[in-house]
């Protein structure tokens, strides 16, 4: 199992704010497939998930705000 983290999507990016999960517990994902969306103080991004696997576990609802490197799911 591996936790995919916030990753840092701007230069000055400190934190995101998830906005909605595509990918749901159970459900398998590919290197590059989109994950989740997250908003910065600049804009809303997809982000795309950097492991394969299954999402075994979410970590972060939406809405809520984590600094970048957080864990924001497991995947395995």
């Amino acid at each position: 199992m591996t936790e995919f983290l916030m990753p840092k999507l701007g230069h000055l990016m400190e934190e995101g704010t998830v906005t909605k999960w595509v990918k749901q517990v159970g459900d398998t994902v590919q290197k590059g497939d989109i994950l989740l969306e997250v908003q910065t103080d600049k804009a809303n991004l997809e982000v795309e998930s950097s492991l394969s696997g299954v999402v075994r576990e979410i970590l972060v609802q939406p809405e809520m705000t984590v600094p970048v490197g957080h864990p924001l799911c497991i995947i395995a």
